[in-house]
């Protein structure tokens, strides 16, 4: 499990079950069985056309996706090219009778720029009529800072903008000037869920109750963040349009309610693709990277369907949805802005015009930051520090990786700054000169002042670390982390990502010593160089305004579509099954 894109390395060494045996959340008050039949009948309609549709597949496979076969025992083989391993990750394996073109995944060469589209002039948005702007934002401090600098920029442009997130994040939402409302979910739990499970999906079965209670809080909480007036002042807000990130789950339900806009705005690959799989998994064959998408979404699907359609049925008063009506989650359709560096990982050729490459967003916290004299008088003391940290996220055992720090900095004879962060890092037996321990120091002013940083592959710390020249080491606890690990170390920027827990002494001083080396340094600065002439801030702005309809009312706004708009994202498995479009 050394990269986000490999071909499963290390996943077989732990325990899995299929797709058809996992043990996920079940419905409440539906059997597996009962959904499975609903679901089956709902698209048994659409098999008289699947002559027309169906790929031609060898022919052991032509037998095996035959029209007169039912539904059901077509999803099987679905079932037979997922595992769900005991790490949470998802193994994605095609059949070797299941030859890649059989997959009819469509591959449209869309142009390689950011933006897709026409952009605006910079006077069109400017004369926007003002709206009030609900952000949907469930995560660490890292997911949610972002979204203040894209709130900020909003606000420069007219709009209200309120940025609902979790409760632990009121003050930091506040002191910048956006309006707060609380979503359910702990970010700590959520995260210790997620370094656990090294995704969204259960590990094991002691984890689904955590994990239901927290999505159902979050997706509850999600129509008051929308409507309700403010909790503090009793100020009145009717979102015209919904900015969310996928984590949030029942955005789309909510804006589907409301009939307003919605925009997805994520740091990570969430859109199929036949580049790079799903973030949260495993592919062996480059022909399931578009199909790893689907997968995981109806593994997801599988443990959160019953707590959706209580949230359809009510509060948002509309009809129950499954899976196969496509109802669930989001297409292209729905435009998404995708917030990292195009000269990092460019835009898919496969991704269409309503989804948007458009650099990192940068919040600026260094220019009001003043640095306790302790801190300056130690980096004028000796040579640029490495950073290590792993920021909000909880570590099993601080102490140990403590000592394995310590023990590779002195090793290597470099100096380093410890940040203790939400695990409980930085411990020292006894102090030492070389390094120093530190709480929280925002990354745009501290990352400036290393030669190199080793943390855990957030988005926002990547490219804190990217835009500050440093080469970069990522030991990834889970999800997208893998995924920038392989693009950073892909680049030459920093050496192979090496999960937390296989973290060893040995494997800490190569990274350090590949990150010292001359030639890393100048590809860090080269790209740092690409990155500062970027602006990812307005370019989100600009991607949501430009996506807008040119004119808000019931009859034009593209909302969350009806029944039918999942059908885009399903038409690859579709296909695959011999179902027809």
């Amino acid at each position: 499990m050394k990269e986000a894109s490999g071909a499963g390395a290390g996943a077989e060494d732990v325990g899995s079950s299929s797709v058809s045996n996992i043990c996920l959340p079940q419905d409440e008050g539906t059997s597996s069985s009962e959904m499975d039949n609903t679901e089956c009948s709902e698209t048994s309609s659409e098999l008289s056309n699947s002559e027309r549709s169906a790929p031609e597949c060898s022919k052991k496979t032509s037998s095996t996706l035959d029209r007169k076969i039912s539904i059901k025992k077509k999803l099987k083989l679905f079932s037979r090219m997922a595992t769900l391993k005991d790490d949470g990750t998802v193994v994605v394996d095609i059949p070797t009778n299941l030859e890649a073109a059989s997959l009819d995944l469509p591959s449209e060469n869309h142009h390689n720029v950011a933006f897709g589209g026409e952009p605006l002039d910079s006077s069109d948005l400017q004369h926007r009529p003002p709206m009030q702007i609900v952000m949907l934002i469930v995560g660490t401090r890292g997911d949610v800072q972002p979204f203040i600098a894209i709130g900020k920029r909003l606000q420069d442009y007219g709009h209200r903008v309120r940025l609902a997130t979790h409760a632990n994040f009121k003050d930091f939402v506040m002191t910048t000037g956006l309006e707060f409302y609380p979503l359910g979910g702990d970010p700590k739990v959520l995260a210790g869920y997620m370094v656990k499970n090294k995704g969204f999906l259960p590990a094991t079965p002691s984890e689904i109750p955590i994990q239901r209670k927290q999505i159902r809080d979050i997706i509850f909480s999600l129509l008051p963040a929308c409507k309700d007036p403010d909790i503090d002042t009793g100020v009145s807000f009717s979102a015209d349009a919904i900015i969310a990130n996928p984590a949030a789950y029942g955005h789309v339900h909510v804006a589907e309610a409301l009939n307003i806009p919605i925009h997805i705005i994520f740091t990570m690959p969430w859109t199929p693709t036949c580049e790079f799989p799903h973030p949260f998994s495993r592919v062996k064959q480059s022909a399931g990277y578009r199909l790893s998408y689907q997968i995981v979404d109806s593994f997801v699907w599988l443990g959160i369907r019953d707590m959706i359609n209580d949230l359809r049925k009510r509060k948002l008063k509309l009809r129950p949805v499954t899976y196969l009506s496509g109802t669930h989650a989001y297409s292209n359709d729905i435009p998404h802005a995708y917030i990292w560096s195009p000269y990092l990982v460019p835009k898919p050729k496969d991704w269409g015009p309503k989804i948007d490459v458009v650099g990192f967003c940068f919040l600026d916290l260094a220019s009001n930051y003043e640095p306790p004299e302790p801190l300056l008088r130690w980096l004028e003391s000796g040579d640029k520090p490495i950073y290590i940290g792993f920021g909000s996220l909880p570590i099993p055992e601080p102490d140990k990786l403590t000592k394995i720090i310590v023990e590779a900095l002195e090793i290597t004879g470099q100096r380093g700054i410890i940040n203790k962060g939400w695990g409980g890092l930085g411990n020292l037996e006894e102090s030492k000169e070389f390094v120093y321990v530190l709480d929280n120091v925002p990354h745009d002013w501290l990352f400036l002042q290393c030669k190199a940083v080793v943390h855990h592959g957030g988005a926002g710390t990547t490219a804190a670390g990217l835009k500050a020249a440093c080469p970069t080491t990522i030991i990834p606890f889970f999800g997208d982390q893998f995924f920038w690990g392989s693009m950073v170390h892909a680049r030459g920027l920093g050496a192979p990502p090496v999960p937390v827990e296989q973290l060893q002494l040995h494997s800490l001083v190569d990274a350090i010593k590949f990150m010292i080396d001359p030639k890393v340094k100048e590809r860090a600065v080269e790209l740092a160089k690409a990155i500062e002439s970027e602006d990812g801030v307005d370019g989100a702005v600009k991607s949501f305004l430009k996506h807008l309809p040119r004119q808000r009312n019931s009859e034009t706004v593209p909302t969350a579509p009806p029944s039918t708009f999942m059908h885009p994202f399903l038409l690859p498995v579709k296909r695959c099954f011999g179902i027809a479009s």
